[in-house]
């Protein structure tokens, strides 16, 4: 199994899914376009994508020229019935590749928060197994209509449209699931700068955050990581 992994953004990692992944002794292959690095003209060569997210919008295409391939190849892996995964920015650019409308800012949800599955989830192969409510972590401003052949399969309070599946096998997740607790007091080290300018007292608040609401979310992360990873 060869998994390609698009990166997006410098200190951005697998998480949990690189964790599925090594269990299955899947093989990763890492593209960093954002550094020059060329994306694969097709999908052939590839078990499964997985697209992960960043700072910048899924609209930003003159800063980031490679965006229009991208869509380009995620169509090319859906077509092809292999297994899709895009998280946060991924998830837009995914909703875009399928006709979705991003909309860049107002929906902005930062640390732990609760998502909802939707009746559709309940029979999904990823998340059927995980209860109707649980925390995840949120790091986004910015969100997406669902696109037209889309199936919805989870909202929060603040953004509607949380999680959803096209075809088989192709997912978008706004939340970061793939953020365990190590991950996330990483991001608190190396994004501190910006983390402080949205959220000032969150060095002071994460350990308290992480002690509360971390192993349900990590456990939840984990169980989607490796349902993902079985669609493979």
């Amino acid at each position: 199994m060869r998994v390609l992994v698009v990166e997006n953004y410098n200190n951005t990692s697998l998480g949990q899914v690189g964790a599925a992944i090594a269990e299955v002794g899947g093989e990763i292959d890492l593209c960093k376009p954002y550094c020059g690095d060329a994306l694969p003209v097709d999908a052939s060569k590839h078990n499964a994508l997985v697209v992960l997210g960043g700072g910048q919008n899924a609209l930003a295409d003159n800063a980031y020229p490679y965006f229009p391939a991208l869509l380009d190849l995620i169509r090319d892996f859906e077509a092809r019935d292999r297994a899709v995964l895009g998280i946060c920015l991924g998830s837009q650019l995914i909703a875009r590749a399928f006709g979705g409308h991003n909309r860049i800012g107002g929906s902005t949800e930062f640390g732990w928060q609760e998502v909802s599955l939707t009746e559709d989830a309940s029979e999904d192969g990823v998340l059927c197994d995980l209860p109707d409510r649980f925390p995840t972590f949120q790091w986004h401003d910015d969100t997406f209509s669902m696109p037209l052949d889309a199936v919805r399969l989870a909202g929060s309070a603040v953004t509607g449209n949380q999680a959803f599946r096209i075809g088989r096998a192709t997912y978008g997740f706004q939340f970061h699931f793939e953020a365990d607790r190590p991950m996330v007091r990483q991001w608190s080290e190396s994004f501190a700068e910006s983390i402080a300018a949205r959220q000032p007292n969150w060095a002071s608040r994460l350990e308290d955050q992480m002690a509360q609401h971390g192993p349900q979310a990590d456990a939840a992360g984990l169980t989607i990581a490796r349902a993902w990873v079985a669609k493979i």
